[in-house]
């Protein structure tokens, strides 16, 4: 059975650029339009009047985050298309991905509220993960009907040639930019760790108050 059957092309490309770009959910799957673009279709459908209106404002109005939402899916769109070597399904690298970069390993049931997906259907990928030398399921100490899914360096050594292989085509295209732009892209790297570090816990918690409730 394949793995991706749970998952919609859509979902799969949202999952994709999580890992490729490490930006969680700030990346929108191929094809999505920009929330705030102009039609003709009269004024039900007029664009909203700038960045001060409605929940979508900046706290202090310096980022138009439709436009900022805008460029990442843009880039996304090129970048989960750059030819890599390991060719594997977006759930496996997904699953992958959430092992190599949790500070411990996972039960079953915590992967699967992070990758969406049936309990039915993340039990078989990793079955076959683990047949593969990904993965491995060892018992959980604090409770022995429970297991723990841990990554083993060849899971890792997976993301680690990804990373190489997108490196490597990104070189010539960043020495086509001027200086200024590559600046510019430098500068902007730490706000873009920290907005990934703020997804990411903003998921944490939400998947914490789903578990209590």
């Amino acid at each position: 059975m394949d793995d991706t059957s749970n998952r919609t092309p859509r979902h799969d490309a949202q999952l994709d650029a999580r890992h490729d770009a490490r930006l969680d959910g700030l990346g929108r799957g191929p094809g999505d339009s920009t929330p705030n673009a102009a039609t003709d279709d009269g004024p039900d459908t007029a664009p909203n009047d700038g960045p001060n209106d409605g929940p979508d404002a900046t706290p202090d109005d310096d980022l138009d985050t439709h436009a900022f939402t805008a460029a990442i899916e843009n880039f996304n769109r090129f970048y989960i298309r750059l030819p890599v070597l390991e060719q594997r399904s977006f759930t496996t690298l997904s699953v992958l991905d959430t092992l190599a970069f949790s500070d411990k390993p996972m039960r079953l049931s915590e992967l699967t509220k992070t990758e969406q997906v049936s309990q039915p259907g993340l039990t078989q990928l990793v079955t076959r993960l683990e047949r593969e030398g990904l993965v491995e399921r060892r018992p959980d100490p604090r409770d022995g009907r429970a297991v723990l899914v841990h990554i083993t360096e060849a899971g890792r050594r997976i993301g680690r040639s990804r990373h190489a292989d997108r490196t490597r085509h990104l070189v010539p295209l960043l020495a086509q930019l001027t200086t200024e732009e590559r600046q510019a892209l430098a500068n902007a790297l730490p706000a873009l760790s920290r907005l990934a570090e703020l997804g990411r816990g903003q998921g944490q918690g939400q998947r914490q108050r789903q578990g209590q409730g």
